[in-house]
């Protein structure tokens, strides 16, 4: 910043136009991208006199770099029907597809894209822009006092001090409201020292794990990109499995996705109504361990119901009357032919059927190749395993065993349309691409 306030004003005008000419149409509001970005580091200047717009703009484009956030792998796509069906065809469909989007140095976030499947099951894609986007991260989101304190305990962090301070804090508060009353209590209450800072740095870790963001409304959905936020997804965000959830008329849209740190994977939770603005939560409890975690589209019994890998080679069944809180599982597959010896997990969110909740899987063989197959479950006893694929129903052929990981058919959720089953998958995490089989063929083989 130094460096930039040295330079006097044509340079400033021919280092800026330079910037500008080269830039400004690889980028959307390429302006005010960087006046947001002078914004954020504007408090390590040493004088409160304002620099002038260019010298601002300047600043701001020193401090920001572009990033290929699909250059290295674009995979593990999950599909749900798009909130907006105007404007179709008789017997179209428009869904939304999230897919994992993997750039330099590995690291992973979550992108769009959108098309229409007809009557005859034609997919096609809608364009896509030249331009993406990062949200905003909303200031004010609220957090529950409940929900907070019960992952803290979660963590091992409880004690007067913790409880002295929610106490203090509303039944739904800020993080400036949480840091006011830590401000507070600081003055007026006297605590072990190291006790507050483990207590505090575990407080302040748990809410930016919890977040919102916003996407502007005139962005194009595949401009839209869900890049890491928090510590806990310092290292990217892998796997969303999205499912439009029930629950009577009204439904909203939810994810499980894996929050990696480098060293720890953290399950967590979206939440969106528009794919516009969404909210990110922790899932917690005991039985909220390792990958691949999918939620069923409504509560079962009057029960959330979810699918899990905990021990990275079975699937569990769980079910909880919270949403964000699980603590019991029960075993429900183990890997038992050749093509899953090695592990066996879920594929996305269970499908319901007349027959029984489909659900597509994923297994693990020699030299580690992963196929795809499918098994049913009950409706009412989901415990209850009614048929699985003695064989693959997808496996990758040999124009889909190359690639950023090779020898992989990926899926992370598909849909029923027109009594076919469409498998968006992905080809060894290179790209992705779409599978259709006769939903009533496979439940037949499933059930027969």
């Amino acid at each position: 910043m130094a460096r930039v306030m040295s330079l006097n004003d044509e340079q400033i005008e021919n280092e800026l136009c330079s910037v500008m000419r080269e830039f400004h149409g690889r980028h959307l509001n390429a302006h005010r991208y960087f006046l947001r970005r002078y914004s954020q580091v504007q408090e390590h200047f040493l004088t409160d006199a304002e620099p002038s717009e260019s010298r601002r703009l300047l600043i701001g484009a020193y401090f920001t770099m572009e990033y290929s956030l699909e250059s290295a792998a674009l995979f593990n796509p999950s599909m749900v029907w798009h909130p907006v069906q105007k404007g179709l065809h008789p017997g179209e469909r428009r869904f939304i597809m999230s897919m994992r989007a993997t750039g330099e140095g590995h690291l992973s976030s979550i992108t769009f894209r959108s098309g229409i499947i007809d009557q005859d099951v034609n997919i096609s894609m809608d364009p896509v822009s030249q331009y993406v986007a990062a949200p905003e991260l909303v200031p004010d989101a609220a957090y529950e006092v409940d929900l907070f304190r019960r992952k803290l305990c979660e963590l091992g962090v409880r004690g007067d001090f913790v409880d002295s301070i929610l106490s203090e804090c509303p039944p739904k508060f800020t993080p400036v409201e949480l840091e006011q009353v830590i401000e507070a209590h600081m003055d007026h209450f006297h605590y072990e020292k190291s006790d507050v800072e483990a207590h505090l740095r575990a407080m302040r870790m748990l809410m930016a794990s919890n977040y919102s963001i916003q996407f502007d409304k005139d962005q194009k959905l595949s401009e839209r990109v869900m890049m890491p936020h928090s510590p806990s997804e310092r290292n990217g965000i892998e796997d969303a499995r999205f499912v439009e959830f029930f629950d009577g008329n009204d439904s909203r849209f939810l994810a499980t996705y894996s929050a990696y740190d480098g060293q720890i994977v953290l399950p967590q939770l979206i939440e969106t109504k528009d794919f516009e603005s969404f909210n990110v939560t922790t899932l917690n409890g005991g039985a909220v361990l390792n990958k691949g975690f999918a939620l069923f589209p409504r509560q079962v019994n009057g029960q959330y119901a979810m699918l899990g890998r905990q021990d990275g080679e079975n699937i569990y069944l769980m079910f909880s009357d919270s949403l964000h809180f699980w603590h019991e599982k029960t075993r429900i597959l183990q890997p038992t032919f050749p093509w899953e010896f090695v592990q066996l997990g879920n594929c996305g969110s269970p499908i319901e059927t007349p027959e029984g909740w489909l659900v597509l899987s994923h297994g693990v063989g020699p030299m580690r190749r992963y196929s795809l197959g499918a098994f049913l479950l009950d409706l009412d006893d989901p415990l209850k395993v009614i048929g699985r694929t003695r064989e693959p129903i997808l496996c990758p052929d040999h124009n889909e065993r190359e690639g950023y990981v090779p020898n992989v058919v990926y899926s992370c959720g598909g849909l029923v349309h027109q009594d076919q089953l469409i498998i968006p998958y992905a080809m060894s995490d290179y790209a992705s691409s779409f599978a259709t089989i006769r939903l009533q063929e496979l439940l037949d083989d499933l059930t027969g």
